[in-house]
């Protein structure tokens, strides 16, 4: 497979992204690509529930910014978490985006319960997957 960018630069998906066809912006905007993701459930290398997973390239740039990013890694990665229900998802285009994102995860961690997960998933089903930031 030949890629055609710089394995350094991540480029996010944005709204209106040229890149993206009618039909992949349906799965977005309905967040049915994350479907995929419960492969990586199943495998154990995710959580239903739990802090979004980054590119690597932003993990090198965050952690160096906002304050604690790393202890979200503590935890596995979720499909939906804190942040995304309380409308921290998608684009980062400023970096107190990226700060709110990190205080709601270091909160889940510190407050996880089965009860809070539960929550999470029932917020995401009614508000999440369809919402301003879903594109």
């Amino acid at each position: 497979m030949r890629v055609m960018e710089n394995a350094d630069t991540v480029i996010q998906a944005t709204k209106n992204d040229p890149r993206v066809t009618k039909f992949g912006s349906f799965l977005r905007r309905t967040s049915l690509d994350e479907l995929p993701q419960f492969i990586n459930v199943l495998q154990g290398s995710m959580s239903i529930v739990g802090p979004r997973p980054h590119a690597v390239t932003h993990n090198e740039q965050y952690r160096k910014q906002v304050e604690n990013y790393m202890i979200r890694h503590k935890v596995k990665p979720g499909i939906t978490g804190l942040a995304q229900i309380n409308g921290f998802r998608g684009e980062i285009d400023a970096l107190y985006k990226m700060e709110k994102r990190v205080q709601y995860d270091i909160e889940y961690i510190q407050n996880w319960s089965l009860w809070l997960d539960i929550k999470i998933i029932i917020k995401t089903i009614f508000k999440g997957f369809i919402g301003k930031n879903a594109y």
